[in-house]
């Protein structure tokens, strides 16, 4: 999966929006306002950071020794980056779903329905 790829699934997903909040080399997704994404632009070959539950965290990262590994620069127990290049489109899209599910389930009762109601 390239990163246009991944850009135009992640913001396809319902209230997705796209933001650069760190720096201009730093693409976040978030849903309501809250991050589900991130790719870092610059850094070949590409990796993304997507949230994770922590026990699915580990077995992913011993399943896919080297290609998932815990968050650059991110809570190790609730992120992993994504070396994209070498894991099927069909697993990160999924990883995706995964991550964007974790924060909606953790959105307040008003923001769930704001996104409810777009």
């Amino acid at each position: 999966m390239n990163i246009e790829d991944f850009r135009e699934y992640c913001i396809a997903k319902k209230g997705a929006a796209e933001d650069f909040p760190f720096d201009s080399g730093t693409l976040v997704f978030k849903v309501m306002g809250k991050m589900f994404a991130l790719a870092p632009l610059e850094r070949m070959p590409l990796k993304v950071n997507l949230k994770c539950n922590p026990e699915r965290a580990i077995e992913l990262r011993e399943l896919y020794d080297g290609d998932i590994t815990p968050g650059y620069h991110m809570s190790k127990n609730h992120w992993n980056t994504l070396m994209l290049e070498n894991l099927s489109p069909k697993l990160v899209k999924e990883l995706i779903d995964h991550s964007y599910d974790l924060v909606v389930a953790g959105l307040t009762k008003k923001l769930r329905a704001q996104l409810d109601a777009l």
